[in-house]
C-alpha cells in the first residue's frame, strides 16, 4: 500500500500568503503608474498581468508538489533542462541584442531565461553531486566537468544579470559544501568566483559607477588617483542618468517614511513618480513606506519560513538527492529575497534582481513556485 503524504502546511500557506501579498502590495505600487502611462492607461494592468501569471505558476507548482522528486533523478532530465536553459539562454544574445534578457512571444508576453536556468540549474546539480558523490573531491571526474557546466550556464546569465548569475552561484556552493567538497577546493572556487565578479562589473561601465557610487558616492577616493576627473567623466558618459544613486535615496526615503506602522495601504508616496521600478526590484521600499517596520519585518519572516522549512526537508530527507535538492531550492529563493531587500536597504550596490513571489514579474513567479512546487514534495516524503 502506497505510503500517504503529509503535506508541509506551514510551506505552503506561507507560499500562498506571500503570492497573496505581492499581488496586493503590486496593486499599490503600480496602479498611478499605470494610470498615468499613455501605453497602459488602466489602473489594474500590471496586477492583471500578475494574476494570469499567478495562475499559470500556481498550477506547475501543484503539479510539481504532487510530482515524486526521484523522478527528476535521471540523465535525461538533468541534463535536457540544462541544455534547454543554454540553448534559451544564447538565443536571448541575438534575439534581444539591445539587452539579452528578453525572449517575446507577440507583443505583450515575455520570458526571461535567466529566471529559468534557476529550476534547471538546481536540478542538474544535485543530480550531478549524488551520481558523483563517492569522488566528489576529484578533480578529473567531478570538479571539472561540474565546473565547465555550472560556469558555463553562469556565464550565459552574467552577460546581461549579474544578480541572478550570484543566486546560482550561491546554490552551487552551498550544495557543493554540503556533499563535502575540500576546503581547499571551497577555497580555489571562492576566489575565482570574485576574480569573475570584477571582470563582469568592468565589463559594464554602468556597474562600474554603480559599486563605485556605492562605495565613494562623491568620488573623493577617486579624485586622489584622477585628480583631472578623467575616469569619473569616463563613466558617467556611458550612463543615462548621472546620479546611479537616486533610486537607492528614494528608496531610502520611502523606507525611513514608513516609521514603525507605515503611512497605509496605498497611501505611500514615494511611489508617485519619485521612486523608478516600484512595482518591480524596488517594491520591498512600497513595503517598507506603506506597512512600515511591521510589514517589512513580517516579509523578512516569510521567507524565514521558507529558509526553515527548506533546511528542515533538505536534513530529514533520507536521499543525497532529495537533500541536495530542497538546499538548492531553499538558497535559490532566499539568498534572492535577501539580495533584494538588502539592495533596498542601502546595504549592496543596485542590482535588477527581483523580490521572489512580491515584484512584478511572469518569469520570475513562474521560477520561483515552480522550485517551491519541487520543494513542497521533498518536505512531504521527509516526513
Amino acid at each position: 500500500m502506497a505510503q500517504r503524504l503529509k503535506t508541509d502546511w506551514i510551506l505552503f500557506v506561507t507560499v500562498l500568503a506571500m503570492m497573496s501579498f505581492g499581488v496586493l502590495i503590486l496593486y499599490s505600487a503600480s496602479s498611478i503608474m499605470a494610470q498615468l502611462d499613455p501605453r497602459y492607461g488602466w489602473s489594474w494592468h500590471f496586477v492583471l498581468r500578475q494574476v494570469e501569471w499567478a495562475a499559470v505558476a500556481v498550477a506547475v507548482m501543484m503539479t510539481l508538489k504532487k510530482t515524486n522528486y526521484r523522478k527528476f533523478q535521471n540523465p535525461a532530465v538533468a541534463f535536457c533542462a540544462m541544455s534547454v536553459a543554454l540553448m534559451l539562454l544564447g538565443a536571448v544574445y541575438f534575439v534581444d541584442a539591445a539587452h539579452h534578457r528578453w525572449l517575446r512571444v507577440g507583443s505583450s508576453v515575455g520570458v526571461q531565461p535567466s529566471e529559468l536556468a534557476k529550476p534547471a540549474l538546481v536540478i542538474f546539480l544535485a543530480f550531478f553531486v549524488t551520481w558523483r558523490a563517492r569522488a566528489i573531491n576529484n578533480p578529473r571526474y567531478t570538479l571539472v566537468p561540474a565546473a565547465l557546466a555550472v560556469g558555463l550556464i553562469i556565464l550565459a546569465v552574467v552577460v546581461a544579470d549579474l544578480g541572478t548569475a550570484v543566486v546560482l552561484g550561491a546554490a552551487a556552493a552551498a550544495v557543493f559544501v554540503v556533499a563535502g567538497l575540500e576546503w581547499r577546493y571551497c577555497a580555489i572556487a571562492a576566489a575565482v568566483a570574485s576574480v569573475g565578479v570584477v571582470i563582469f562589473i568592468f565589463a559594464e561601465p554602468y556597474r562600474i559607477v554603480r559599486v563605485v557610487q556605492f562605495f565613494d558616492p562623491q568620488f573623493k577616493i577617486i579624485a586622489r588617483f584622477d585628480p583631472h576627473g578623467n575616469i569619473r567623466r569616463r563613466m558617467e558618459q556611458s550612463l543615462v542618468t548621472r546620479d546611479t544613486n537616486y533610486q537607492l535615496e528614494q528608496s531610502q526615503i520611502a523606507v525611513g517614511a514608513g516609521g514603525p506602522a507605515g503611512l497605509g495601504l496605498t497611501n505611500g508616496r514615494q511611489k508617485l513618480l519619485y521612486l523608478p521600478e516600484a512595482h518591480t526590484d524596488f517594491i520591498y521600499a512600497v513595503v517598507a513606506e506603506e506597512l512600515g517596520l511591521a510589514g517589512s519585518v513580517g516579509l523578512l519572516l516569510g521567507f524565514g519560513v521558507i529558509f526553515w522549512r527548506g533546511l528542515r526537508a533538505a536534513f530529514r530527507i533520507h536521499d543525497d538527492f532529495g537533500r541536495y535538492l530542497a538546499l538548492g531550492v531553499t538558497v535559490v529563493v532566499v539568498v534572492q529575497g535577501f539580495i533584494n531587500m538588502s539592495v533596498v536597504l542601502g546595504m549592496m550596490p543596485t542590482k535588477g534582481i527581483p523580490l521572489p513571489m512580491i515584484s512584478y514579474g511572469g518569469s520570475s513567479l513562474l521560477s520561483t513556485l515552480a522550485l517551491l512546487g519541487i520543494l513542497m514534495n521533498v518536505a512531504e516524503n521527509a516526513g
